[in-house]
């Protein structure tokens, strides 16, 4: 099992690597809307839906609003990006997650907002389509490939820190309902070890404390949430991975959760600050 989740590892971030620094841009974002659509039929069984017809139908409509939201941005070939519109989405998935935060919080008595297929249905939309939007605008933006490989690497950090320091001292759950392994201990030291890596981005690359701040401690906070709210829904639907598609990780909802999170609340703080590698 190790061997499985550690060749898959590896080919997954040499094919992300790839397609990131030597895709041209609309290339690019057809990658990545390809894997939000993998994730859209993965969320389709979480949200309930039954049979191949009608998760099918699901996954066409997150097609459908994935190209509607690229076409509002300026995201298509020799298009302009409209910076608004990509600011106006990305507020909406950023207001959704803070939602989301509440309702983990509330969790199971919070499953009576959002517990019918329906409403788990639109969940999944706005879990993936700012996530898609996110990741096209941080490419857009010179050195936007570094400025993605940042985001990941934060939600990477904020999970080794938290593994360890919850490993080595978690006393005190931190959503014992909905994730009973996660421990404020464990919390903390993801926050915390992000907070090394702002330091010595400021070190070694002369930026601003306050603005590295600005950017990197929300993206690591709701990089936390994102990987709360899918294990909230996996337990409201009594099963234990979004897929079996990847050997030894599950599927690629397991994979991103924490990234679909953080990068619309990394791509808000880059894009209202105006910062940029």
């Amino acid at each position: 099992m190790l061997k499985q989740r550690i060749i898959t590892a590896i080919l997954l971030a040499l094919a992300f690597l790839a397609a990131l620094f030597y895709l041209p841009q609309f290339l690019f974002a057809l990658f990545i809307a390809t894997f939000v659509l993998i994730a859209a039929w993965e969320w389709s069984n979480l949200a309930g839906y039954g049979g191949n017809r009608q998760r099918t139908l699901y996954v066409v409509l997150c097609a459908a609003m994935l190209w509607l939201a690229g076409e509002a941005c300026g995201m298509g070939p020799g298009d302009v990006l409209v910076e608004a519109n990509v600011r106006w989405l990305l507020l909406l998935g950023c207001l959704w997650w803070a939602i989301a935060l509440l309702w983990v919080q509330g969790f199971p008595s919070s499953a009576l907002l959002w517990g019918h297929r329906v409403l788990r249905g639109i969940m999944g939309l706005f879990v993936l389509v700012p996530t898609f939007i996110g990741l096209t605008y941080l490419r857009s933006l010179e050195g936007g490939a570094w400025l993605i490989l940042m985001a990941v690497l934060i939600c990477v950090l904020a999970d080794i820190g938290g593994y360890f320091s919850g490993r080595q001292f978690g006393r005190n759950k931190l959503a014992p309902n909905v994730s009973p392994g996660k421990t404020w201990e464990g919390f903390w030291g993801g926050l915390g070890l992000n907070l090394v890596f702002a330091g010595a981005l400021v070190y070694f690359g002369s930026f601003s404390l306050p603005l590295i701040l600005s950017i990197i401690v929300p993206a690591s906070l709701a990089s936390v949430l994102g990987d709360l709210v899918e294990s909230m829904v996996k337990r409201h639907r009594g099963i234990k991975d979004s897929s079996a598609l990847l050997p030894g990780h599950g599927g690629v909802l397991d994979r991103v959760d924490s990234i679909t999170a953080a990068v619309p609340v990394f791509a808000l703080s880059v894009l209202l600050t105006g910062w940029h590698l």
